[in-house]
Formats: structure tokens, sequence, C-alpha cells
């Protein structure tokens, strides 16, 4: 299970569509490992293929210590109307947080790692890192969902602390 490089903002493939995972193998099962240990190093709460450059529909969630949560090919399946306001980052960009709101409850269709259909309810952070992670996987970066203005001084921030 060895570490992975993460791709750093603004690296171009973070704004790349992730395709579906189609082999339910070794190999996957050694990717979805090696995110796991990847997110924990960084440290995160989520982390995706595309952060590491593969461009394949896996989701590695870990909210709390030793609740891992893998996902194949997530979808949204159904979404409130009621949102709530959460602060976000990324492992792709260390160091910067900022507020952004969603859908307070979703519904999730995934595949495990052994290729079976299963869905998920969820609220709250899971909710939120569920529409962040697939986000991600739609090649869609959190920061776009921020204003201009917000985004620009983030960016700023950003910036500043890789310079430092």
């Amino acid at each position: 299970m060895p570490l992975r490089p993460i791709l750093s903002f603004p690296d171009p493939r973070l704004r790349l569509t992730a395709g579906p995972v189609l082999r339910f193998d070794a190999d996957l099962r050694a990717l979805a490992d090696d995110l796991l240990e990847t997110m924990r190093a960084a440290p995160g709460i989520g982390i995706t293929a595309p952060h590491i450059g593969v461009l394949s529909r896996l989701v590695v969630l870990e909210l709390s210590p030793g609740d891992v949560r893998i996902y194949v090919n997530p979808e949204l399946d159904q979404v409130s109307r009621e949102t709530i306001r959460h602060t976000e980052g990324s492992v792709s960009m260390p160091g910067v947080t900022d507020e952004l709101e969603r859908h307070a409850r979703v519904r999730v269709r995934y595949q495990d790692l052994d290729g079976k259909e299963r869905s998920e309810e969820a609220d709250g952070l899971l909710a939120i890192c569920h529409q962040h992670e697939i986000d991600q996987l739609d090649g869609i970066f959190w920061i776009d969902r921020l204003s201009r203005l917000k985004r620009d001084r983030l960016v700023a921030r950003y910036n500043k602390l890789r310079r430092l």
C-alpha cells in the first residue's frame, strides 16, 4: 500500500471527468488501499482516484477513525431542497478552506468493491463529502462553487502559502 503523489492545484487533471470503473478486481482493491493510506497521510477525510491522477470513479471516505467507506461509480440519486453551509478544503489544495452551501441530504447510488449495486442516504458531513467528491469525479474542483471574488482571494492565499 504505497503512498501516491497527490496532484496539486492548479493541475489541469483535477478538472477532468473520471470514467466509470468496469473491472472489479485486485487492482481496484489495491487502488482503494493506496487511496486510503494517501488520504490519511495528507491528512484528509475524503479522496478520489483523480486526486492521484487516476481517472476512475472511485472515492474513499473516513470521517472518523476506522470508519472507512469506499464508493465505486457513485452518483447522486436524490438531493434535498434544504441546504447547509460547511467549511470545505481539498487534499490537492492544503492549507486553505472556505464555506460552501450544499444540499443537506442526499441519496447516493454506487457499487462496492465487488461490483454490487448499493445506495445510501446521508445528511450532514457525509452528505457534504458525497457532493464534494462526486463533483471532483465530474471535474468540478471545489473552489468552482465559490463566487469569483472568494475564489480569487482563496487562490491568492494558497499561492502565498506555497511560496513560504
